[in-house]
């Protein structure tokens, strides 16, 4: 994010001018006013370096809204959850569940509840393909390494 508002970093990437009722609609559909309606200035706060100013999860929603409001065709979501409590895990996933909708999206995670909807699963081992499939499939797999993985995580998160 950058030194910059709120607003102006919604619009952050986009080729032509936008309206501020389309930055807000792309804030609401990132779950993102929830927090910013809070905020002294709103959609005029200005955020500070990296966005400083806000939580883990409030930054990945200002990234979300930008995405929204780009309308690209295909999305590359990196670790889109990593590091973020449960509540803002709650938020993300919410936000990205409408995001995903009719588009292409390439998610890289380690946290397997953000990819358990995913069309198709590539697991990944030392650089290599292990296995491919959908969630159920592969947790089905009786010695599969994602089976292995997601038990592994839904034992540590109890």
């Amino acid at each position: 994010l950058f030194n910059d508002t709120i607003s102006a970093n919604i619009a952050s990437g986009s080729e032509a001018a936008v309206s501020s009722e389309s930055i807000e609609q792309a804030a609401m559909s990132a779950c993102a006013m929830e927090f910013i309606d809070k905020l002294p200035g709103g959609m005029q706060t200005k955020l500070g370096p990296g966005g400083i100013s806000l939580s883990g999860g409030q930054r990945q929603r200002i990234a979300i809204a930008r995405a929204w409001l780009k309308n690209a065709p295909i999305l590359l979501l990196d670790e889109a959850t990593s590091g973020l409590d449960a509540e803002s895990e709650k938020w993300i996933q919410e936000a990205l569940s409408k995001l995903v909708e009719h588009r292409t999206c390439l998610v890289v995670a380690h946290q397997l509840s953000t990819i358990k909807k995913a069309d198709q699963v590539v697991v990944l081992d030392r650089g290599r393909i292990a296995e491919i499939g959908t969630h159920n499939e592969l947790i089905g797999i009786e010695d599969g390494l994602y089976r292995h993985l997601y038990y592994l995580q839904f034992s540590q998160n109890e």
